[in-house]
């Protein structure tokens, strides 16, 4: 790639079930020249989020889909490259949505500026941006946690996971994450400071999971679906509060799953044990972002929250590491260095 071009990576089809590599294109093209009140964006980083598979399907949702031909969302952080804007000063750094591609033209519409010397930029993506968000407000909103209560969090070592458990410590929960493999387990344990840490793979799942939770469930926070929801509903305490966050389990299927229809037992149990269960979009909270940024920042200078990202090295990696998150392949935040 030349100086004067720009790459993209582009809905090339809808996908039927999980992502193919035929799903994405990898365009190049001139670069972009920011007009009046403008400035032209090189991308340095992009987050890579569930979410995103729900974009790249034609059906009503929270948020419109991706275009055929159109660049893929996502959150960036990016450097100031030229500037016809009188807020912006070349070399600045800001971040916003400027999706999968190495540059793009804005007139300043939802960028926030950064401060390099106040926190790594690419948290803004992670710990100190949706992600971290989304596991604060969805916990303490929804969770409502108290001290020794039994917390349960799925998807646990990544980005939202990890920080629900960690703030359900600070609350003075019992902390129980469920995580893929033995390694991700003992991150949870030794790293971050979870009480108990069970592996999804494992057969008997439903069996280790009770053993784990001998006084039942307060808070469950669902980021998976699938099999752990089935393995965590049974062990529901009266009163306890599901936050939806997530159901990566389910987001490529193409039909219902197989099975008796569960309705009726689900309704049963959420009026005989009071269940709360209610799903969630981080820009519900918005007014609370300035609450998040203060106290995330102030635990992250503490010591007392801890994270990991996981990061790819160029834009045309973006496909497969993304096809990997779905899969559960990374370990922590997933990023993609651009440039």
């Amino acid at each position: 790639m030349s100086d004067a071009e720009t790459r993209r990576i582009v809905l090339a089809s809808r996908p039927e079930g999980e992502p193919r590599p035929e799903d994405f294109l990898l365009e190049t093209a001139p670069l972009p020249e920011p007009g009046p009140g403008e400035i032209l964006l090189r991308t340095l980083w992009l987050s890579l989020d569930p979410y995103m598979r729900g974009r790249m399907n034609a059906g009503k949702s929270y948020a419109k889909p991706v275009e055929i031909g159109a660049v893929m969302e996502g959150g960036t952080v990016s450097v100031v490259e030229r500037s016809n804007h009188d807020g912006y000063r070349p070399g600045e750094m800001v971040l916003g949505m400027t999706g999968w591609q190495t540059h793009a033209v804005s007139d300043g519409t939802g960028l926030r500026k950064l401060d390099p010397a106040a926190a790594p930029v690419q948290t803004a993506l992670g710990i100190l941006g949706m992600p971290g968000m989304t596991a604060y407000t969805g916990l303490l909103n929804i969770g409502q946690p108290k001290p020794v209560e039994t917390l349960v969090v799925a998807a646990a070592s990544g980005a939202v996971g990890a920080t629900v458990g960690q703030i359900a410590k600070l609350k003075g929960c019992r902390t129980v994450g469920i995580a893929g493999g033995p390694e991700k387990c003992r991150f949870l344990l030794d790293e971050l400071g979870f009480d108990a840490a069970v592996d999804h793979r494992a057969p008997d799942l439903p069996e280790r999971l009770a053993e784990t939770c001998p006084d039942g469930i307060d808070i469950y926070f669902e980021n998976v679906g699938g099999e752990v929801w089935n393995a965590v509903f049974p062990l529901l305490n009266d009163f306890a509060r599901i936050p939806v966050c997530g159901r990566i389990a389910n987001y490529s299927d193409t039909a219902p799953p197989p099975g008796p229809d569960r309705t009726v037992q689900l309704m049963g149990t959420i009026l005989t044990k009071r269940l709360r269960i209610q799903g969630f979009i981080v820009r519900d909270f918005a007014s609370q972002a300035g609450d998040f940024r203060r106290d995330m920042s102030a635990w992250l200078k503490e010591g007392r929250i801890r994270y990991r990202e996981d990061v790819v090295e160029g834009l045309e990696r973006a496909p497969e590491a993304f096809m990997g998150l779905l899969k559960g392949r990374n370990f922590g935040k997933l990023l993609v260095k651009v440039s």
